[in-house]
């Protein structure tokens, strides 16, 4: 068997109902919820398995909810699980890696990221900006396409290169219209507007990234365990000051997901478990590589199931 990568999901993984079942079957997992109830100060574990839907889409419960569930199916998975040799995380997921890597404490990891949703809701005023799923479109075509929008004045650029043929677009609304327009001119297959609150992982969110800087000095960080493939370079990292660097840059720059993959790929790596809600990250992987074994720990069923088919 060749190497082995845990990743760990973004936002938009969400569901109602994610992680009451590792939260009643395992008081490891159960203590992940309480831990988190307690640093934020309200009933997260709450909202995380009976909603309401609406309270749980916004972006500031999402980020600390997605978080909270993907380390306490970690905290079970790990007690049967040998030592990854890599991890990495979807945007938010980076930091439930980070966790997994030891080089971030859950409880610090969770209110960062409470504070980071915040921080990204707030940056550009609700409906200035936005966000769209280009699908069917190369890479160099699409950069061609929002570089010249954003020439004219209406910023836009690629956020999200999630596989081939499946990369996100973010700037202000009337820029990823445009783009989304000429993308469709130019043989894009599909365009979708994504429901989200603001225009994440472009320049736009800088100011969100200036007052994350400020929250991140003050934040514990330990050289990681084992070595984490960050979003913005998509190459491993360990060193701690590296880390808090490279976390700053990530909310304002592109999420290299599908390099970030081609780098564990070509490191070995055989072998992807998905540890949190949904199966977003499984399904982009093999779209990258079809011979990738996958396989998803988001309930106990599913962990029971992957430890299984490992051992």
């Amino acid at each position: 068997m060749g190497k082995v990568a845990w990743v760990f999901p973004g936002q938009g993984s969400q569901v109602v109902g994610m992680g009451k079942a590792i939260a009643e079957a395992d008081a490891d997992a159960r203590a992940v919820f309480d831990a988190a109830d307690e640093a934020l100060g309200f009933a997260l574990s709450r909202l995380c398995f009976e909603g309401p839907e609406e309270e749980l889409r916004l972006t500031v419960n999402t980020q600390p909810a997605i978080l909270t569930t993907s380390a306490a199916l970690l905290a079970v998975w790990k007690k049967a699980a040998p030592r990854p040799d890599f991890v990495a995380g979807h945007s938010l997921g980076e930091y439930s890696a980070l966790v997994a890597a030891e080089a971030l404490s859950f409880v610090d990891a969770v209110r960062i990221v409470r504070q980071r949703g915040a921080f990204m809701e707030e940056a550009v005023p609700a409906g200035r900006g936005g966000m769209a799923a280009v699908l069917g479109m190369e890479r160099e075509a699409l950069q061609a396409i929002v570089e010249a929008v954003s020439a004219e004045g209406d910023v836009v650029e690629l956020a999200n290169l999630n596989c081939p043929g499946q990369i996100v677009i973010s700037g202000t609304r009337e820029g990823v219209k445009k783009a989304a327009e000429r993308a469709r001119e130019a043989g894009a297959r599909r365009v979708l507007e994504l429901a989200v609150s603001g225009p994440f992982h472009s320049s736009l969110m800088k100011p969100a990234a200036e007052r994350l800087a400020k929250v991140l000095v003050d934040v514990p960080l330990a050289d990681a365990r084992v070595p984490v493939v960050a979003n913005v370079t998509a190459r491993p990292v360990t060193q701690a000051a590296e880390i808090r660097r490279l976390l700053v840059e990530q909310v304002a720059a592109p999420v290299l997901w599908e390099d970030s993959v081609r780098t564990m790929l070509e490191a070995g790596v055989d072998t992807f478990v998905e540890i949190g809600p949904g199966t977003v990250l499984t399904g982009l992987i093999k779209k990258i590589d079809r011979r990738a074994r996958c396989f998803n720990v988001h309930d106990p069923a599913s962990l029971d199931k992957a430890l299984a088919e490992l051992a």
